[in-house]
């Protein structure tokens, strides 16, 4: 069998609209994430982008919007209980899951309400 799949590209993440400045605030300022520009032609929808390594991050407006739940991002990070910190200090609620074997890890939703995990490697 072939193997088709070579990697993550980027994983999109809905928004409602209006919420540019908040994706920004979070994703880009809180946890440090490089904005991107969006291709012109793509513009119009509103959202923003950002990078993480050679991966993407899309911040899509949904104009019926509901938050995720269940599915999720989960990012890799340095410095985990750093970035908890941070997170608290910007009024955003922690929840500890069971952990993974060689993985830390917890949960938090964004501005938007979408589940975001963090994990880092022990």
């Amino acid at each position: 069998m072939s193997t088709f799949l070579t990697g993550i590209d980027h994983i999109q993440i809905a928004a409602p609209k209006g919420s540019e400045d908040k994706a920004r605030a979070f994703y880009g300022e809180i946890l440090g994430m490089k904005e991107i520009p969006k291709p012109e032609n793509l513009q119009g929808r509103g959202g923003c982008w950002f990078q993480i390594g050679t991966q993407e991050v899309h911040i899509g407006i949904q104009p019926d919007f509901t938050p995720a739940k269940k599915a999720h991002p989960g990012f890799t990070v340095n410095a985990l209980q750093q970035l908890k910190e941070r997170l608290e200090e910007f009024g955003y609620a922690i929840s500890e899951e069971p952990p993974i074997v060689g993985r830390s890890r917890f949960f938090t939703h964004d501005p938007f309400g979408n589940r975001i995990e963090f994990l880092e490697f022990e």
